[in-house]
C-alpha cells in the first residue's frame, strides 16, 4: 500500500492521456470512443477513491507526494501532493469525468474519437493543476486546460451554423489566455530571485520578507488577475454567458470555478497573505455584489443557459466572499461551496441537456406543462434546484451557511445580509424557471411533444448525483475534516496541535506570573 501511495497520482494523472491515445487510435465505430472514455473516466474514478481513503486528515503536510527532478536547468520538478485543500476536488474531477461521458453518449454523433480524446486530455490537465506543487509544472497544466475546452466549443457548438461556436471558443481563450502571461511573468521573476519554482521555497521565501513590498504587490496582483477571470469575478466575467450557450454539456460543467477558487486560496493567499487581506476589501465587495448581479440578470433571462451561466456567477461569489473573508469557517464553506457547485452544475447541465436534445432550443418560452410528460425529469430538477438555492438537508445548505454566517461575525453583517438577498433571489430564478418549464399551460411544443421521459442512463446519473446531494448536506463532516486541515495550511491558520502548544505555553506563563503574585 505504500508503494501505490507513491505513485497514486501518476496514475490518476496519466491514466486520461493514456485513454485519450487509445481512443484516437482506435477505428471510429459505433460507440466504441465513447466505452473508451468511459472506461478510462471510471478507472480515474475509482483511483481519485483511493485518495481519501488513505488520507491523514489529522496530519500537516502534503500527502502521497512524489518529487524528482524533471528538467535540471531550470530547476523544475515533478512535484505532486495533495491536502485537504485539494483532496475532494481530485476526487469530484475524477467523478465529472464518467458523468460527461454519459452525458454525451448521444449528442456527439460526429467526430467522436478528436471529442473524447480532448476530453480526456481536459482531466488530465484539471487534475494536474490540483495536485502540481512546483509551480512551472503548475503553469504547464493551467495553459493545457485553456486548448482542449476551447478546440471543443469550437468545433462542437450548439449553433456552429451561426458561427457562434468558435467566436465563443476565441473569446474564452482570449479572456483567460491573456491574464496568465503577467502570471508566467511573475512565477519567472520569483525563479530568479530564489532559483527554484518549488510552492514550500517560494512560499517560505516571500515569508522571510525577501522581498521589496512593492514587488510582492505586483506579484500578487499577476496571480490575482490570472484567477479571478478563470473563476470568473464579477467583471471579468464576459466569457461566461456565451461559452455556457455553445460549450458541449461534457465540457460546460467543468469550466467555471474549480480552477480558480482553488489556485485563489492556495497561491493567492497562500503565497501572498499579506497582499490578498490588502485586497480582501475589494474582494469581498466585488463577491457580495456579484451575488446579486448573478442572481438579479438570472431572474430576467429568456433563455436557460444564461439563467445557468449567471446563477454560476452568484453561486461562485458565494465561494470567493468565503476566501477573502479570512475565516476558518468561510473558508471551509468557500471550499466546499465549489465541490457544491461541480456536483449541483453538472446535474443542471445533464437536465438542460436533456431538455435541449428533445426539443432542440433554450428558449424559456417554448416549454410549460412538461411535468405530466417527463415526470422524473420534473422531479429530479426540481431536487437538484432545491439543493442549488440550499434548502436545509441538501448540500447547498452547508456550505452558504458556513459562509453567510463567518461573513455575519467576522467581516461584515452588512455584507452578510446582502448576500442572503442574494440566496432569495436565488430561490426566485431557480423556482421560476421549474414553473415555466415544468408547469402550467403545455405550449405547443410539449403538445407536440411524443412524452419520452429520461432513459436509464440518464437517470443512473442524475439520482447518483442526487444522493451525493443529500449525503453531504447530511453529512457534510466527511469532507469538512479533510478540507480544514488543508485550509489551515493554505492560509497559515495554526493547526489544532499548534493551538494546544500555543494554549499550554499560555498556561505555563500565567501559572507563573500567578506563582510570582503569591510570593
Amino acid at each position: 500500500m505504500d508503494s501505490m501511495n507513491g505513485i497514486i497520482l501518476s496514475i490518476i494523472l496519466l491514466a486520461p492521456l493514456v485513454g485519450a491515445a487509445i481512443t484516437l487510435l482506435l477505428p471510429e465505430k459505433g460507440k466504441l470512443p465513447a466505452i473508451v472514455a468511459l472506461i478510462t473516466g471510471l478507472f480515474t474514478f475509482v483511483c481519485t477513491l483511493h485518495l481519501p481513503a488513505h488520507f491523514n486528515s489529522g496530519a500537516s503536510g502534503f500527502q502521497f507526494v512524489q518529487d524528482f527532478t524533471w528538467i535540471s536547468n531550470p530547476n523544475i520538478h515533478y512535484h505532486l501532493g495533495v491536502d485537504g485543500l485539494s483532496l475532494w476536488l481530485v476526487v469530484l474531477t475524477g467523478l465529472l469525468a464518467p458523468i460527461g461521458v454519459l452525458a454525451s453518449w448521444s449528442s456527439v454523433k460526429e467526430r467522436s474519437k478528436v471529442f473524447y480524446a480532448l476530453f480526456l486530455v481536459q482531466q488530465t490537465a484539471m487534475l494536474g493543476v490540483f495536485v502540481s506543487l512546483d509551480l512551472m509544472l503548475y503553469y504547464g497544466f493551467w495553459e493545457l486546460s485553456l486548448v482542449p475546452m476551447a478546440i471543443l466549443i469550437a468545433m462542437y457548438g450548439r449553433n456552429l451554423t451561426e458561427n457562434s461556436g468558435p467566436k465563443a471558443a476565441l473569446r474564452f481563450f482570449l479572456y483567460t489566455f491573456i491574464p496568465s502571461a503577467p502570471l508566467l511573468v511573475a512565477i519567472l521573476w520569483l525563479y530568479a530571485k530564489t532559483g527554484s519554482f518549488d510552492f514550500a521555497t517560494l512560499q517560505a521565501a516571500i515569508g522571510t520578507h525577501a522581498f521589496s513590498t512593492a514587488a510582492l504587490c505586483w506579484l500578487a496582483f499577476a496571480f490575482l488577475i490570472a484567477f479571478a477571470v478563470k473563476v470568473p469575478v464579477l467583471g471579468l466575467h464576459g466569457w461566461l454567458p456565451d461559452v455556457f450557450s455553445e460549450a458541449p454539456v461534457a465540457m460546460a460543467m467543468v469550466v467555471a470555478g474549480k480552477l480558480g477558487l482553488y489556485s485563489l486560496i492556495r497561491f493567492h493567499v497562500g503565497l501572498f497573505p499579506v497582499q490578498a487581506r490588502q485586497a480582501a476589501p475589494w474582494m469581498i465587495a466585488l463577491a457580495t455584489i456579484g451575488i446579486l448581479y448573478g442572481a438579479c440578470l438570472a431572474l430576467v433571462q429568456k433563455d436557460f443557459w444564461k439563467v445557468l451561466a449567471y446563477g454560476t456567477i452568484a453561486s461562485l461569489s458565494f465561494c470567493t466572499l468565503g476566501i477573502y473573508g479570512f475565516t476558518l469557517a468561510g473558508l471551509d464553506g468557500a471550499v466546499l461551496q465549489t465541490i457544491n457547485e461541480g456536483v449541483i452544475g453538472a446535474a443542471l447541465f445533464v437536465l438542460l441537456g436533456a431538455l435541449y436534445e428533445r426539443f432542440g432550443t433554450s428558449t424559456i418560452a417554448n416549454y410549460g406543462g412538461l411535468a405530466k410528460k417527463t415526470p422524473a425529469l420534473a422531479t429530479l430538477f426540481v431536487i437538484t434546484g432545491l439543493a442549488l438555492v440550499g434548502l436545509p438537508l441538501f448540500n447547498g445548505f452547508v456550505g452558504e451557511f458556513l459562509v453567510l454566517s463567518s461573513t455575519f461575525t467576522g467581516v461584515s453583517k452588512g455584507w452578510a445580509a446582502a448576500g442572503t438577498v442574494g440566496v432569495i433571489l436565488s430561490a426566485a430564478y431557480l423556482l421560476s424557471l421549474v414553473q415555466k418549464i415544468f408547469y402550467g399551460p403545455e405550449s405547443q411544443a410539449v403538445i407536440a411533444y411524443p412524452g419520452k421521459d429520461l432513459g436509464f442512463r440518464e437517470q443512473l446519473v442524475l439520482w447518483y448525483l442526487a444522493l451525493i446531494m443529500l449525503g453531504i448536506g447530511i453529512c457534510p463532516n466527511i469532507l469538512l475534516n479533510g478540507i480544514e486541515s488543508g485550509v489551515q495550511q493554505a492560509a497559515g491558520y495554526p493547526t489544532l496541535s499548534e493551538q494546544m502548544k500555543s494554549n499550554a505555553s499560555s498556561f505555563v506563563v500565567i501559572a507563573q506570573e500567578i506563582s510570582k503574585g503569591g510570593k
